[in-house]
Parts: structure tokens; C-alpha cells; sequence
């Protein structure tokens, strides 16, 4: 039964990765100078480690974890140590000072894609100093573009100031880029994700006011339902869980 589930992870992954390169050959050639080819996480948030190995198998390298405790127990897991030597973790989901700690110092971390303000981003710089780590820890500035009190993110207008906080005070880390979630219903028929032109629109002041060029301010917006339009309109990072993995599991 494991092998027939397996399998499917397998296929399911070809067919994603396919319509992501699909994607990103249908963009306009400005937006395809800025990243040839978007880069995909598996989000194998609840899944066992089964599926992480069948996915790394198929040649799948970046994951992401929405929950801390999991992140740091699958990232410890002594197998997937073993037999996934190239893995590289995303933590995706909201992140306590806290609990920065334990994130920090898991192996293969590649990056935080939800540092939501000055202070967590203080706390994850000043981690990696203790943690003793030769270089620098990639972060993405989480920005909340749908107004939602139940999503976390730091409000357009205040995406500037909090990289400036990353480049000023915060020399362990290293900017990858912004990141949003966005609303779950938008209607692709009805036009373009707000959301996503709002981060855009952020991106551009990021740039102009950061000295910054485009190219070195990755997007990471986009996730099963919306993937491929996320990258027709710039996404360099896209988070994909369920097409691949199947309806994840509730949360206990």
C-alpha cells in the first residue's frame, strides 16, 4: 500500500513541476529576466516521512513546515538525515521568539520565510550568532496584503522600514525576499490577485527606497490553488502542499 501511495507523491510531483516550468515559459520576458525558473517548496506540513522521502527520491530538495515541533523533529529525524543529505527546510508557518532557538539550529535550514517584525528578526539574528554559523541565514519579510487580524505579516507601509531594520542591525541575516499568503478565495476570473499586485507594488518601494535591484528581491506568494498564476505575474517561490501531498491532516 505504501508503495502504491508513494508512487502516486511521485507522479503528483512531476505534474506540478511541469506546470511550474510551464508557467514560467508563458511569463513576459522582463518578468523572466528577474528569475528564470521559480523555485518550488513541497509543503509537507502533517505528513509523515514517507512521503518526504518518496518526494526527495523524485529529486524534490526544498520543504516546508508550517509548525515548529515538526519542522524540528523531521529536521532531527536520524533517517532523513541519512538518506536526504540535500534537503533544505523552509519554515513557513508563524514563528515566536520564542521558539526562534530550536529553528535556528536545525540542519539544512535554508530559510525563514516569516519574520513579521523588527523584534523577531533581531532574535533570529542574534540566534545565529550564538549558534555559530558561517554564514548568513536567508529571511523573507512576511507582509500581510489582505488586512486579514487572522494572518501575520507586517502591513505594506511598514515592509520598508522592517528591511532596513534586516540591513542595519541585522548582519546574520541575509534578505531573500517578501512573502505573503494572501486571501484563500480570490476569483482568477474576476482579474489578477490583489494580493499579489499588492506585493509588487511593495516590492517596487522596497527596492527604490532599500537601493535595492528587483532581481535580488525574491517573491515567495503562490500556494496549490493559485500556483501558476502567482507565477505568471513575478513569483520566484512558490509553496505547494496539497496537490502533491494530498489533503493534509487536522492539526491536533
Amino acid at each position: 500500500m505504501l508503495r502504491v501511495m508513494e508512487g502516486e507523491i511521485r507522479k503528483a510531483l512531476v505534474g506540478v513541476l511541469g506546470r511550474v516550468s510551464e508557467a514560467s515559459k508563458a511569463r513576459t520576458p522582463e518578468l523572466a529576466a528577474l528569475c528564470p525558473e521559480p523555485r518550488m517548496v513541497a509543503v509537507s506540513k502533517t505528513k509523515p516521512k514517507e512521503m518526504i522521502l518518496e518526494a526527495y527520491g523524485a529529486g524534490q530538495r526544498h520543504f516546508g513546515e508550517n509548525y515548529v515541533q515538526e519542522l524540528v523533529e523531521k529536521a532531527h529525524d536520524q533517517q532523513l538525515l541519512d538518506e536526504c543529505p540535500e534537503i533544505r527546510w523552509h519554515m513557513i508557518g508563524p514563528l515566536q521568539r520564542n521558539k526562534v532557538k530550536k529553528v535556528v539550529e536545525i540542519p539544512h535550514l535554508y530559510c525563514i520565510e516569516t519574520v513579521h517584525s523588527a523584534k523577531l528578526a533581531t532574535a533570529i539574528n542574534n540566534a545565529v550568532d550564538k549558534a555559530g554559523k558561517e554564514e548568513k541565514l536567508k529571511v523573507f519579510v512576511q507582509v500581510n496584503t489582505s488586512d486579514e487580524e487572522n494572518k501575520s505579516g507586517v502591513h505594506p507601509d511598514e515592509a520598508v522600514g522592517l528591511v532596513r531594520h534586516i540591513q542595519e542591525s541585522c548582519p546574520n541575516l541575509a534578505l531573500a525576499g517578501i512573502m505573503t499568503i494572501g486571501a484563500f478565495d480570490h476569483d482568477l476570473s474576476q482579474g489578477p490577485n490583489p494580493d499579489f499586485q499588492r506585493l509588487l507594488k511593495c516590492r517596487a518601494s522596497v527596492c527604490e527606497q532599500c537601493c535595492l535591484e528587483p532581481k535580488d528581491v525574491e517573491l515567495s506568494m503562490g500556494m496549490s490553488n493559485d500556483f501558476e498564476h502567482a507565477i505568471l505575474v513575478g513569483s520566484t517561490n512558490v509553496r505547494v502542499g496539497s496537490t502533491i501531498f494530498g489533503a493534509r491532516a487536522v492539526k491536533k
